[in-house]
């Protein structure tokens, strides 16, 4: 099966998980979603229980069909755990929980794998059984996997993640296969459409989610040399990371917890970023750097919240003249 689009994007956004697809939910609901292509993380992707599981695609998947569990904002919601209790009972590793439902999924992701079709295809497939109209699209169909520097050794980012709670101390990050890997052709395409009018990154851990997109040569290449402009929504508010361990890994590295080192941090790629209000503080810091910046309500709690935040960050892009953009390292890669 042969994938080609032939759609015209509005917009691109990079997410990761659960951070991501909330903003990606409220883009869904203020463009249409046919103009949309979402490039999704897959360095979190791992092999377990004999299936191919793609956290970030999932819980794209679901948010945008409307099947995701509100309490986590991962999973599916009204799950049933029966697999993984048959599994306990039988003394097996259950470290990572994937439910009934969920589990289908990764089931028949895995299927079609061994098929031969690549992952962009299969993503492709499933969304449509989903009936999900904008475009996800994994970074790669390459095997990248994102490893943390730690306390403990080098760990796979579930051994750290979920096994072990984030626990260990970060001290570094490697994207393994990164250097070989080839951007998804439907990524590209999407950042080649000439009605493009932004690329959003998505309020995800800008090294555990982001960072691995970016280390594909031909996507960071593409983003680069956009005439449309380029945005980041901080995850950092108040000192804290909205979700997950991003404000403990900054921490870790001897970062500022702060929109200011966000900034720094994306300042090769971006044009304009978002930060909450309550950071506004920061705004001179960071237009300091070349890079417009606007405030807004960034923690999205409803629905509502998710298509105000949607609204801003096109309504903010538009303000925007794309400038030439540098650049600067992302990360570590390997191949």
């Amino acid at each position: 099966m042969k994938q080609n689009t032939n759609r015209s994007f509005r917009l691109v956004a990079l997410s990761g998980g659960v951070g991501g697809s909330k903003l990606v939910v409220g883009l869904n609901e203020v463009v249409e979603p046919e103009q949309l292509c979402i490039i999704a993380n897959t360095g979190d992707d791992f092999e377990h229980l004999g299936v191919h599981v793609s956290p970030d695609l999932d819980t794209l998947m679901y948010s945008l069909a409307g099947l995701a569990n509100p309490d986590t904002g991962w999973g599916v919601t009204n799950e049933t755990w029966d697999f993984m209790a048959a599994l306990e009972e039988l003394g097996a590793d259950t470290w990572f929980q994937l439910g009934d439902r969920d589990l289908a999924t990764n089931v028949e992701r895995t299927r079609l794998l061994d098929s031969g079709i690549s992952l962009s295809e299969v993503t492709k497939e499933l969304c449509e059984h989903l009936a999900i109209a904008a475009q996800i699209v994994p970074m790669t169909d390459s095997r990248i996997r994102t490893m943390l520097q730690t306390s403990d050794g080098f760990l796979e980012f579930q051994d750290y993640f979920v096994r072990l709670a984030a626990r260990p101390q970060v001290s570094g990050f490697v994207y393994e296969g990164a250097n070989s890997a080839k951007a998804s052709p439907v990524a590209l395409e999407a950042l080649a459409c000439p009605g493009l009018e932004a690329v959003v990154l998505t309020p995800s851990n800008p090294y555990l989610s982001i960072d691995p997109i970016l280390a594909i040569s031909d996507i960071k290449a593409a983003i680069k040399s956009l005439d449309a402009p380029v945005i980041a929504v901080s995850p950092i508010v108040g000192g804290q990371a909205i979700k997950g361990p991003t404000a403990k890994i900054m921490n870790e590295l001897g970062a500022d917890v702060s929109p200011v080192e966000i900034a720094r941090h994306y300042r090769d790629i971006i044009d304009g970023m978002i930060i909450d209000q309550s950071d506004s503080d920061y705004t001179e810091k960071i237009s300091a750097m070349g890079i417009a910046v606007t405030s807004a309500q960034t923690v999205m709690k409803s629905m509502t919240d998710k298509i105000e935040l949607a609204r801003v960050a096109i309504k903010f892009a538009s303000t925007i003249d794309s400038r030439e953009k540098g650049g600067g390292d992302v990360g570590t890669v390997t191949g």
